[in-house]
């Protein structure tokens, strides 16, 4: 991990989680045993980085102010250790959106889960994936060449029933013992965010992620030189749950000179579809997409506090704020957080 200077402007990456008060159900492992957790504790995992997007390892719990409902609240617990134990959900766009750069992104799928499931029991993950239907193609698992054998075997046509895959990886699957706390949860959208074959909605999902404390990342599946309607979802997805999108293909182009003055028959491209430069390029924009999302869901703060609630609405969502004692810092974290069952 990378030490660096608090002089250096810095992006610090927020991620809430709430384990909701007494009348929620209590979490169950995959053995059926009941794991009891202290009630009423919001969980913050947190990311900072550089604005280079390098990690920043250097602060202390005394950086950090959170106000809950405006209400400033004192730090119980913090932690920065590295590799801290995650559930990892994978969801696979199996639309026929996916088509043009299949191959890239199952490669990059499989980047991630060689580095997210090292074969250690402080690592689980599953895969789900989503065309005309959701399905959960590989339970919760330490092993990831189960999830490395169907991936290669996918092969990418129909819908996209996007909004039911992220219900489907909230609630239909086995429980690792000591979620929410250690294991935390993390789901990867590997898609473009659009849908149009769900029974869910997105604000459904969206709540439904919340209240199951996951953090959503995403790494677009979007061309260079192509937009989606589907990227608001991804973005408003991920803006809730505490994470973020990477854009692996955005910037395919930016640094090549002559890109709008070659003339060419397939198109003004320098790099032409086919072509080593063209490969490497995709290649680099992949590297980047996988080492940013495994760098940020292993290499995190771990902060805790427990705010004074009371008795309240099933609906009730309470909103979160968080301050850095640092010039020139952007803070992102999730909008807030439900606090009771409903």
């Amino acid at each position: 991990m990378l030490q660096l200077s608090r002089a250096f402007a810095i992006t610090a990456i927020f991620v809430f989680v709430v384990v909701p008060l007494a009348a929620q159900e209590a979490v169950k492992s995959a053995s059926n045993d009941r794991i009891q957790v202290r009630v009423n504790e919001v969980i913050v995992p947190v990311t900072v980085t550089d604005e280079k997007g390098r990690f920043v390892s250097d602060l202390e719990a005394k950086d950090f102010h959170i106000f809950d409902d405006n209400q400033e609240q004192k730090i119980e617990f913090f932690s920065r250790d590295r590799n801290q134990p995650v559930v990892v959900g994978f969801l696979m766009d199996m639309s026929n959106n996916t088509r043009l750069h299949w191959k890239t992104f199952q490669d990059a799928t499989l980047e991630l889960v060689w580095n997210l499931l090292p074969g250690t029991p402080k690592f689980s993950g599953y895969l789900i994936s989503y065309s005309n239907d959701a399905e959960l193609l590989v339970n919760t698992t330490t092993d990831a060449e189960k999830l490395v054998s169907k991936i290669r075997k996918m092969k990418p046509g129909g819908g996209a029933a996007f909004y039911d895959a992220i219900y489907m990886a909230c609630t239909r699957r086995e429980l690792v013992q000591g979620e929410p706390y250690e294991p935390r949860r993390v789901l990867i959208v590997i898609g473009d965010g659009h849908d149009n074959a769900s029974k869910k909605s997105l604000d459904e999902v969206i709540e439904i992620a919340q209240r199951n404390l996951v953090t959503i990342y995403a790494m677009s599946t979007v061309a260079f030189g192509f937009e989606s309607e589907g990227d608001k979802n991804l973005v408003r997805l991920t803006e809730a749950t505490g994470g973020r999108v990477e854009y692996p293909l955005e910037k395919l182009y930016t640094d090549v000179s002559g890109y709008l003055s070659t003339p060419s028959d397939e198109g003004n491209y320098a790099y032409k579809v086919g072509t080593g430069g063209y490969a490497s390029e995709i290649a680099k924009g992949i590297f980047r997409c996988v080492a940013g999302i495994a760098g940020e869901v292993t290499t995190q703060y771990i902060l805790r506090y427990s705010p004074d609630i009371g008795s309240g609405n099933p609906k009730q969502f309470r909103s979160i704020r968080v301050a850095v004692d640092l010039q020139n810092v952007k803070v992102r974290y999730r909008k807030g957080y439900y606090p009771f069952a409903p």
